[in-house]
Order: structure tokens, then C-alpha cells, then sequence
């Protein structure tokens, strides 16, 4: 599903060029739950923004479902935003005086889905996540912590994206409510063979996925898979 091959990324140039990634390279499977690991200046972020088509690398080889990302415009870039990622973000992003429903139907009328298909695809998203269909009309302002990820996670896979991006979604969320979080992954993961990439600087997040990728100065260091922890449930 994703092929990197010799990443490179420089900002700037001259002498003050960056090299932010150093010649990078891994596969993903379908269905795969990955753990991106490292700490700040290892270059996940910048490999978060290339692996999400936010941006391109310098060098080296992007393949996505098979299409060469590397070479594409910033028009089809969008496109495969669009089409085939779902984003999670540390920051929620939900719109705060607006129902639960509408914020995850949100991509499908920008996509131009219709009325009852919009809503079928919202709901059917929300199920997945284990939001409660009576948490469907509430203002999202009026939510907990933990509730509000679900319902970013539901948005994120509402265009049934290839790949799910995951970029500290605990990173605002208590210890218990992350460890909720992050149980929803897995369940997406085991239940409903999402392929899922978690962008993290923290070890006991990471052990949530079933393979850690470490990076360290803008280079691989370990590739290794794992038995992920299992979650403890609790309401949120």
C-alpha cells in the first residue's frame, strides 16, 4: 500500500540547507497499524507531511495504492487528500457550536455527497468509533475530551480513506482518555482493517501499535513489530 524509497527533504539552500530527512525507506501493508517514533528534530514531522501530501520530498520515491505521489501537483495532491487520507489531529479540529453529525458530514458536502448519503456515511462512521447514537446532536462544545477525538477520528474515515494519519492525537487528552483513543484505533484496526500510521514522541502510545518505526536525526534507526498493549476501557 506504501512504498518510501530514499526520502530525501532540504529546506532552504546554499549554506543554510536543512536536511530534514536523510534517505528514508519502509514499506506499509493494507491493514497495518504503524507507530512513527521519534523526538523532536528526528524528521517525523516532515515524513508526517509527505506520507499525509502535504508535501513532497526533495529526493527519493513516494508510491500510495500504487500512484507515485513525489511527481504529482499541488491540485492532485488535494485530490489524494481528499480521496484517500483521513486526518487526526492532536488539536481536535471540530467546529465548536455545530452537531456532532454535521462536523462529520462536513468533508462529504465539500465533496458534493447528497443529503441521505451524507448522513448514512456520518452515522455509519460515528458506530465505528463507539460514539453513542445519543451523542449524535449534541454541540461538540459539549462533549469530553475523549468524545470530541472520536468524533474527529469518524470524520477522518467518512471518505473511507486508504489511510488513516494519526499525527499526537493523545497529545491534549488525559492519560485514561488517550488510552480510550487509542483502544478506538485498534479497534478500527483488527476490526475493520484500517491501515493506520500514529505519529508520536511518546514510547507508551507507540506500544499501541503493532509496529514501530523510530526515526532519529532524519534517518530509520529501528523498524521492529511487536505485540501492542492492550487498552484498558473506560468510559468517556
Amino acid at each position: 500500500m506504501i512504498e518510501i524509497k530514499d526520502i530525501t527533504k532540504t529546506y532552504g539552500e546554499g549554506e543554510a540547507a536543512f536536511q530534514a530527512l536523510k534517505g528514508v525507506s519502509f514499506t506499509i501493508e493494507d491493514g497495518e497499524f504503524v507507530a512513527i517514533m521519534g523526538p523532536s528534530g528526528s524528521g517525523k514531522s516532515t515524513l508526517m507531511h509527505i506520507l499525509g501530501c502535504l508535501d513532497t520530498p526533495t529526493t527519493g520515491k513516494y508510491f500510495l495504492d500504487g500512484k507515485d505521489i513525489s511527481t504529482l501537483s499541488d491540485e492532485e495532491l488535494a485530490d489524494i487528500r481528499r480521496l484517500h487520507v483521513g486526518f487526526v489531529f492532536q488539536a481536535f479540529n471540530l467546529l465548536p457550536r455545530t452537531s456532532v453529525l454535521r462536523n462529520v458530514m462536513l468533508p462529504l458536502i465539500y465533496a458534493g455527497v447528497d443529503g441521505e448519503e451524507r448522513v448514512a456515511r456520518s452515522e455509519k462512521a460515528l458506530v465505528a468509533t463507539g460514539m453513542p447514537e445519543s451523542h449524535f446532536t449534541h454541540m461538540s462544545n459539549q462533549l469530553s475530551g475523549g468524545q470530541i477525538q472520536r468524533v474527529a477520528i469518524a470524520r477522518a474515515l467518512v471518505n473511507d480513506p486508504s489511510l488513516i494519519l494519526a499525527d499526537e492525537p493523545t497529545g491534549n487528552l488525559d492519560t485514561k482518555t488517550g488510552e480510550v483513543v487509542l483502544g478506538t484505533f485498534q479497534k478500527l484496526n483488527r476490526e475493520h482493517g484500517r491501515t493506520i500510521i500514529l505519529i508520536t514522541h511518546e514510547h507508551d502510545v507507540a506500544e499501541h501499535a503493532e509496529r514501530i518505526i523510530q526515526l532519529r536525526d532524519g534517518l530509520v534507526v529501528s523498524d521492529s513489530k511487536q505485540h501492542a498493549r492492550r487498552h484498558v476501557k473506560h468510559a468517556v
